[in-house]
């Protein structure tokens, strides 16, 4: 393995680190990022060699309409693609064959795919939902799957049909909007941090911190990295779905995955 591109959009870098683990099992000589987090990727060319991991969080059992909107002019020439999507123990539902049929129509060769779990972006200390995850079991499981990975494309690059549980149509996406997180003046230092991971851009700081929360998305990344615990998301409607979370998401998951490599190794679920 000679380049490995990682392609992802991570707001609360949960998903970037199982992505980086992977990448350490597929032993690349040199690892390219396409952080489209923040803004669009900057690649006016195809991606051509080695070997692309794509990663998203699910929000609502699908791909993030910001990711797919910022994944326009990303494309490929057959390169073969690891797709990984992040819940917060609850389901992947429709994500995985969404993310599948999207990486297909850019020009990429799907060859495996997982599913990890990673803390919701609910979570609470007093309600926690797969708190603390990726955890040290999950990271060691993305580079033994990046190993794995890896030992089977040494053999063959010819995909077999790359069949992920899911549904075609997806389902419907949750409405967003209306519904953000909010600040407490008493705790909030303007510092900033808040407007700075962002991933939509709609959070202002001046004498205030101000937050569209039209075009929120509750990846709650302001929530989880204020220096200060200023932020929260306490609007009833998230506290209703943090409580049903809560109560029915807290069995621990594991992660799933999945291999498409049939002159080299027999599908591999595990």
């Amino acid at each position: 393995m000679t380049n490995t591109h990682l392609i992802y959009f991570s707001p609360t870098k949960t998903t970037k680190k199982v992505i980086e683990k992977l990448a350490k099992g597929l032993g690349s000589d040199q690892i390219k990022h396409y952080d489209l987090t923040f803004a669009d990727a900057v690649c006016d060319e195809p991606i051509n060699d080695g070997v692309a991991v794509i990663g998203i969080p699910v929000y609502g059992g699908r791909v993030p309409q910001l990711f797919l909107d910022r994944l326009q002019r990303l494309t490929s020439t057959g390169v073969p693609a690891v797709l990984v999507a992040l819940y917060g123990n609850r389901e992947y539902e429709d994500a995985l064959v969404e993310l599948r049929d999207v990486a297909i129509a850019a020009g990429f060769s799907v060859v495996a795919a997982a599913a990890f779990i990673g803390e919701h972006s609910f979570s609470t200390t007093a309600q926690p939902i797969a708190a603390n995850r990726p955890d040290r079991i999950d990271l060691q499981k993305a580079t033994d799957f990046g190993l794995a990975i890896a030992a089977a494309l040494q053999i063959s690059t010819e995909p077999g049909l790359p069949d992920i549980p899911g549904n075609v149509p997806y389902k419907e996406r949750v409405p967003l909007g209306g519904i953000s997180p909010v600040t407490d003046r008493n705790r909030c230092t303007l510092c900033g941090t808040c407007a700075e991971v962002c991933p939509t851009f709609v959070i202002t700081v001046s004498a205030e911190v101000g937050t569209n929360a039209e075009k929120c998305v509750m990846c709650c990344a302001c929530v989880k990295d204020c220096p200060e615990n200023a932020r929260d998301l306490i609007h009833p409607a998230a506290q209703s779905r943090r409580d049903t979370l809560f109560q029915n998401c807290s069995t621990r998951k594991e992660p799933i995955t999945f291999i498409w490599l049939p002159k080299a190794i027999p599908p591999h679920a595990g």
